[in-house]
C-alpha cells in the first residue's frame, strides 16, 4: 500500500526587498540593512530546517522502537574503491525479521555469499550456505547487545543495525555536526521526507515514509575518510510491523555435513567478500 501525506514540504523562499531611489549614505544604509535582514532570515530558515529534520528523525525512531515485531526485504549496494581509484558496487539482497527484545532472523544473498543468521533468545547461529560452514555462540540478552557483540567482537554488522536498536535516534545523532531537511522524495511510489546529516567521518542520508508509519525507505552512508568517498546504500521494501509480520520459528536448520567454525572464521559472511583485500593484493585491484 502506498503511503502519502497531505502535507506540503517547505520551499522556504526568502523575502525580497525592493528599494526606491536613494542617494549617498542613505543608499549604503539601505544595502546594509537588506544584507542584515536576509542574513537573519537565512539563519532562521536553517535553524527551522534543522529542528524539523531532527523532529522527523525522532518520530521515525519512536515509531520503530514501539514496534515489537518488524519484517522487511532489503537490497544493498556496497561501494569498494580499488587502488586504481575504480569504484565497484557489490550488490546483495535479503530479508530481516525481529521480535523484540531478543529474537532476530536475517538473510543475505549476493554474488559471493548466501548467509543466514538467527538469534533465538539464547544462541546466535550463523550459516554460510555456499561454503557449508556454520558457527554458534551463546548470546543471551537483547538485540541491542547482540548488534554490539557482532559489530565489535566478530566484525559482523547486521543490515541497518542502527535502525533496529531500541533507540535509533540515540544511536544515530551523537556525532552529527550538520543537519538538513531536503524536502520530499519519492521511492517506489512512496512519498518520503529526505533528511541529510554530517559527522566528521561520514555523511548519511535517510528517506522516511510520510504518514502514520514513518519507516525508513532508503539509508545511504558515505565514508569521507576513505579515498573516493564510497557509499553504502540500503533500500527497504515490503515493510511490515505488528500483527502484519509473518510468524517465524527463529530456528535454523544446519545441514548434517556442515563444518562448524567460530563466528570470526566464517568466510564471506561480511558484505565485502574474501576476494577483495584491504590493500588490493588479490582479486579486484
Amino acid at each position: 500500500m502506498k503511503e502519502h501525506s497531505k502535507k506540503k514540504h517547505r520551499t522556504n523562499p526568502l523575502p525580497r526587498h525592493h528599494c526606491g531611489r536613494f542617494t549617498g549614505s542613505a543608499k549604503r544604509w539601505a544595502f546594509l540593512l537588506a544584507v542584515a535582514v536576509t542574513g537573519t532570515a537565512s539563519i532562521s530558515v536553517a535553524r527551522a530546517d534543522e529542528a524539523q529534520a531532527k523532529s522527523l528523525l525522532k518520530a521515525m525512531s519512536d515509531y520503530l522502537a514501539a514496534q515489537k515485531a518488524i519484517s522487511f526485504d532489503y537490497d544493498s549496494n556496497l561501494e569498494v574503491v580499488s587502488t586504481q581509484q575504480q569504484k565497484v558496487g557489490l550488490a546483495s539482497s535479503g530479508t530481516l525479521t525481529l521480535n523484540r527484545p531478543d529474537k532476530l532472523h536475517a538473510t543475505r544473498t549476493g554474488g559471493f555469499a548466501n548467509v543466514e543468521m538467527v538469534l533465538d533468545g539464547k544462541t546466535l547461529t550463523l550459516l554460510g550456505k555456499n561454503a557449508n560452514l556454520y558457527a554458534q555462540v551463546e548470546a543471551p540478552g537483547t538485540i541491542d547487545q547482540l548488534v554490539d557483540v557482532l559489530r565489535e567482537k566478530y566484525h559482523r554488522p547486521v543490515p541497518a543495525a542502527d535502525l533496529l536498536m531500541s533507540d535509533p535516534y540515540k544511536e544515530l545523532m551523537p556525532l552529527v555536526t550538520d543537519v538538513k531537511d531536503l524536502g520530499s522524495g519519492v521511492i517506489r511510489g512512496i512519498e518520503c521526507d529526505h533528511l541529510a546529516f554530517r559527522t566528521k567521518e561520514v555523511d548519511w542520508q535517510i528517506w522516511i515514509a510520510q504518514g502514520a508509519r514513518p519507516y525508513p525507505c532508503r539509508y545511504v552512508i558515505t565514508s569521507k575518510k576513505v579515498t573516493g568517498w564510497p557509499q553504502y546504500t540500503l533500500d527497504i521494501t515490503a515493510w511490515k510491523a505488528g500483527t502484519e509480520v509473518p510468524s517465524d520459528s527463529f530456528k535454523l536448520e544446519i545441514p548434517p555435513d556442515a563444518k562448524r567454525l567460530m563466528p570470526g572464521e566464517l568466510p564471506d559472511l561480511d558484505e565485502i567478500p574474501g576476494i577483495f583485500s584491504a590493500k588490493g593484493t588479490k582479486g579486484a585491484k
